[in-house]
This record gives C-alpha cells, sequence and structure tokens, in this order.
C-alpha cells in the first residue's frame, strides 16, 4: 500500500471550506474515487494547533496513484488552484510505503 501524506495550515476563517474539501468524502476524494486503486482518505487535525492539518492517501500501489496523476492532470491542476484560497502553507510530507 501506498499513502501519500500532506501538512497543511489553514488559514482563518477558510476551515469549513477546507475540511469540505479534503475530509473523505470532499472534492479531493471525489476526483480519486475515480481511479483503480484509490484506497481512501483521512483527514487529521491537530489538537494543540487546530488549523494545522494531514491529509493521507492511500493507494493500493505506485502504479494506482501515479496513473491517477496521469489521468486527470487537467482536473487535478484545477482543484488545486481553487483550494489554495483556503491554506497559508501546503506540503507534500512525503510518499510512504507500508511495511509488512
Amino acid at each position: 500500500m501506498l499513502q501519500v501524506v500532506w501538512e497543511f495550515i489553514v488559514r482563518d476563517g477558510k476551515i469549513a471550506e477546507f475540511e469540505r474539501s479534503y475530509s473523505a468524502t470532499g472534492s479531493w476524494a471525489k476526483l480519486f474515487r475515480g481511479s483503480p486503486g484509490y484506497l481512501g482518505t483521512t483527514l487529521l487535525r491537530e489538537a494543540q494547533t487546530p488549523r494545522r492539518y494531514l491529509t493521507i492517501d492511500r493507494w493500493d500501489s505506485p502504479a494506482s496513484h501515479q496513473a491517477m496523476r496521469a489521468k486527470t492532470t487537467e482536473e487535478y491542476e484545477a482543484l488545486d488552484k481553487r483550494c489554495e484560497a483556503f491554506t497559508e502553507i501546503e506540503r507534500q510530507i512525503g510518499v510512504f510505503e507500508e511495511i509488512e
């Protein structure tokens, strides 16, 4: 399994929009759900810094994730552009493979 982890600092007044877009049923998950190998998204909020979030997108393999990126380039970039308004900081923490 592949897990893609992102960190976000959300702008004041944009938390509701951010959570709607990045939740397990949000805009990103809807985009990913159209691709084979997508296993789900988890949205985490830091307890002591409530504007700091992590997302974890799970894929069955690196190939599935790469295929989604290739197939949805235009949609992905448009959604990313719209969501920029919600965040002060967006940083990919990394792409992790599960060790069994």
